[in-house]
């Protein structure tokens, strides 16, 4: 098992490592560690458990008999994103500026396509922010942080160790974000809005087990998300001086207290 922590170097690194390795089938869980390990090898099988559209990001062509080495359980779709952004207006309806934070060399840009046609539609202005570590970031939303009526999405993936330090940030400056999973929200983000992750890796378990036994990448179909989950984290919507709707709270799969 090798952690990347969202640095594209190790991707590099960690992939070449472990094709070297020649194991029976590799598990990946992020678009550009899936380009990675696809760079290295196009005979060992691949089972990639997140990463938006698969035919968007080149990943594979036929979602049906998926082509070369590589079949997919997607954690999201492009058009997600605009749900992001709906919901952040709707848990916070006085923002009319969203920072759209995000790496550029992890970012899945098919995302923005759907949350600048929702941003006009919502009243909101969606500014584009890129940071590459945590420096750049605190920068960034403290720039972005000046006007009133803000707000954060944060688009997948981050460096590992830029997150605790957004939360910091945006608490001290009283920003509601939103992200795409739960252990974000887990670890201080307000709210997140996702896959079901562990559902993701029980489904893809069973793909491991077929290629074990000799099922070819080709008969194993694409799979999209089958479950969504919706979870805010009351106390930092406190921290932040947030009283968000009565009834976007009832609608949440999990309050974190």
């Amino acid at each position: 098992m090798r952690f990347t922590l969202s640095d594209p170097a190790r991707m590099g690194a960690y992939a070449v490592e472990l094709v070297s390795l020649a194991p029976d089938v590799i598990v990946t869980s992020s678009r550009p560690t899936t380009t990675a390990v696809q760079e290295q090898t196009r005979t060992i099988p691949i089972v990639f458990t997140a990463g938006g559209d698969p035919v968007t990001n080149g990943v594979v062509q036929n979602i049906t008999h998926p082509e070369g080495n590589t079949t997919w359980f997607t954690n999201t779709f492009d058009s997600l994103s605009g749900k992001w952004l709906e919901l952040l207006k709707e848990a916070a309806p006085h923002i009319t500026r969203v920072a759209l934070v995000f790496h550029p060399q992890t970012v899945n840009v098919g995302y923005f396509r759907s949350i600048e046609a929702a941003a006009p539609l919502l009243g909101v202005q969606a500014i584009k922010t890129p940071v590459r570590d945590p420096l750049e970031l605190v920068r960034a939303i403290d720039a972005f942080a000046a006007e009133p009526n803000g707000g954060l999405l944060v688009v997948p993936v981050l460096p590992e160790d830029s997150y605790q330090m957004l939360h910091r940030v945006a608490a001290e400056r009283r920003l509601p974000a939103i992200h795409s999973n739960r252990p974000r929200v887990a670890d201080g983000g307000l709210m997140s809005y996702g896959t079901d992750i562990p559902d993701v890796y029980r489904r893809a378990a069973g793909y491991v087990d077929r290629i074990l036994r000799g099922t070819k990448v080709s008969e194993l179909p694409v799979q999209a998300p089958t479950k969504f989950e919706l979870v805010v984290n009351l106390k930092t919507a406190k921290a932040i001086g947030l009283t968000i709707p009565e009834g976007f709270l009832l609608r949440a799969d999990e309050l974190i207290e």
